[in-house]
């Protein structure tokens, strides 16, 4: 098989991503929302990072359990709520598209470091792109979001909604099919002796 179509069934393999994005961010940013009614404190981010991390690294776990371990969910968690609660307090907890763009990306730091190092645990070469393409997906989110679903955006929800999910999990769901397709080894039509 060459290059093309090993990228290519790779990428196939992993068609569950996109769909775990689009149904964990709108689930978790929701769920969070209930429990903390806004991001508009350190105290709320926290509080709203760890619980939106938590269900939508649940979400991504399962579509990854074959090429990460359950620390990915704790990962995204933490990596969420620390990347929230920074986020918004450089940006005074704003809403402006400016504002959630800034969050975005700044979260998207949190999570990608800390997703990053359990790639990099799991032997997933070039796991640092995933930490450097987090920051501007979660921007790129958050934007798309603004746009279209703007009450996400007026009621401080901790994450971006279904419109920026479903453009986040293309563009990562592309990445993760390279890197993941580099961790496996090549197999070539050469017989056992």
């Amino acid at each position: 098989m060459d290059a093309q179509g090993d990228w290519t069934s790779t990428a196939r393999r992993m068609w569950l991503w996109p769909v775990a994005i689009l149904v964990s961010f709108p689930i978790g940013g929701l769920v969070a929302d209930l429990v903390v009614d806004g991001v508009d404190s350190v105290g709320a981010a926290l509080a709203a990072g760890l619980i939106a991390g938590a269900i939508i690294g649940a979400g991504e776990w399962f579509a990854l359990r074959q090429r990460v371990t359950w620390l990915w969910i704790p990962a995204t968690s933490a990596g969420m709520a620390v990347g929230l609660a920074v986020g918004a307090a450089l940006v005074d907890y704003g809403t402006d598209r400016g504002d959630v763009v800034v969050i975005g990306a700044v979260t998207g730091v949190g999570v990608g470091v800390l997703q990053a190092l359990e790639l990099t645990r799991r032997g997933v070469a070039g796991a640092l792109w995933w930490a450097v393409a987090n920051p501007p997906a979660w921007a790129l989110g958050w934007l798309v979001t603004s746009y279209v679903i703007t009450t996400n955006v007026d009621e401080r929800f901790p994450n971006f909604g279904a419109s920026g999910a479903l453009v986040f999990g293309l563009l990562t769901w592309l990445l993760l099919a390279v890197l993941f397709r580099a961790a496996v080894p090549e197999v070539r039509g050469t017989a056992a002796r």
